[in-house]
């Protein structure tokens, strides 16, 4: 396959969604881990045309959706300050803080920028050295290798005016608590084929044998995802627990070792908070001490902030898997993607901006 079109083809589709119904005796319960995929599930409206009792749980894979309203707080008093740039991706500037958003902040003559890679962050340093310029670097271990060049970078360019505000999570701890939770319904993952193609796919071989779920590795185009559905649900049938690899095309094993050096050496491994779900332990990543001095929070002193979650969102429950965005009263209403309660409703990855874009409602049966 060389083209988009391809992984798009009706016919193929349909014969993928024949061979999934010949094969599914039984219902089951299938988390895909990863926002992206999500918005294809949902934008196509894959997640209704699978057959009956096959159902699709949507999983806290969405970096802007799971970074803490702590973080984001930080970043605003940090923005806030004379003589600062803070510098972000555009999809985190309209996620709500605990009393605004970024996008705001700016309006009322905050110098926030987009920059689209951190090193974009990194030049603006250099060609301002009477500012203090920080970028909010949040994600998945996806982003977790450009984030780590950029400090190399500026380090070897001694750079006294580039900071980092760290939010990065890592996939492998979230599965495990939502396995670990005794309400969870999961019984099989499609994990994120980007993150795999960065760090591999053997950190899930522990977890499909602990816990008895297989894995497969998917990638994010319709056909992708209904033959990630499929190598699950016949792994399924069949009593494997295996991590298999659909996305061939972009992973390996063993991932891309050069990134995974980058990481290792500017980062470790840190407890860390998910918007709406809480601390979970060794799930993120954190700058080790030999690159402190580019730490923004320890740099500006914002640890101290109080943070309040609006009290009427239930993005922890959408996160999770254990309540679909229509589920909330507040969805559609007060809660839109130009007014949102909560992340999920307006990042390009977020649950509830995908039931919104494809018009789902609370009146619409739910698979």
């Amino acid at each position: 396959m060389k083209y988009l079109d391809e992984y798009r083809d009706p016919a193929l589709a349909r014969r993928l969604l024949d061979e999934l119904r010949r094969t599914a005796t039984t219902p089951w319960r299938i988390m895909e881990v990863c926002g992206g995929q999500t918005h294809t599930l949902v934008r196509q409206g894959i997640d209704e045309l699978l057959p009956a009792g096959i159902r699709m749980i949507h999983g806290p894979g969405c970096p802007v959706c799971v970074t803490p309203l702590q973080t984001l707080d930080r970043a605003m008093a940090v923005a806030a300050r004379p003589g600062v740039v803070l510098t972000s991706f555009g999809d985190m500037l309209r996620v709500p803080g605990t009393d605004t958003d970024l996008l705001s902040l700016r309006a009322r003559g905050a110098d926030v920028r987009v920059v689209y890679t951190p090193m974009d962050a990194v030049r603006i340093a250099q060609d301002n050295a009477d500012r203090q310029v920080v970028f909010l670097a949040v994600g998945f271990e996806t982003t977790a290798p450009a984030n780590a060049m950029a400090v190399l970078h500026a380090a070897r360019l001694g750079l006294t005016n580039f900071s980092m505000l760290v939010s990065h999570v890592l996939v492998p701890p979230a599965m495990t608590a939502l396995l670990e939770d005794p309400d969870c319904e999961v019984q099989a993952f499609l994990a994120a084929g980007h993150v795999c193609a960065v760090m591999g796919w053997r950190e899930y071989e522990p977890i499909a044998e602990r816990y008895h779920v297989p894995i497969v590795v998917t990638g994010f185009e319709p056909l992708d995802l209904l033959e990630g559905v499929l190598m699950v649900v016949r792994q399924l049938e069949q009593g494997r627990c295996e991590v298999e690899n659909q996305y061939v095309r972009a992973v390996r094993r063993q991932g891309n070792t050069a990134a995974q050096d980058a990481v290792r050496t500017v980062f470790r491994v840190s407890d860390r908070a998910w918007r709406g779900i809480g601390e979970l332990p060794d799930s993120g990543l954190e700058l080790a001490d030999e690159f402190a001095r580019f730490d923004a929070a320890r740099r500006f002193d914002v640890s101290g902030l109080h943070t309040v979650e609006d009290p009427e969102c239930i993005a922890g429950a959408v996160l999770t898997g254990a309540r679909l965005p229509t589920d909330c009263p507040a969805y559609g209403t007060r809660c839109t993607p130009r007014h949102p309660l909560g992340a999920p409703m307006v990042s390009a990855e977020g649950t509830c901006a995908a039931f919104h874009a494809a018009g789902r409602t609370k009146d619409v049966l739910q698979p």
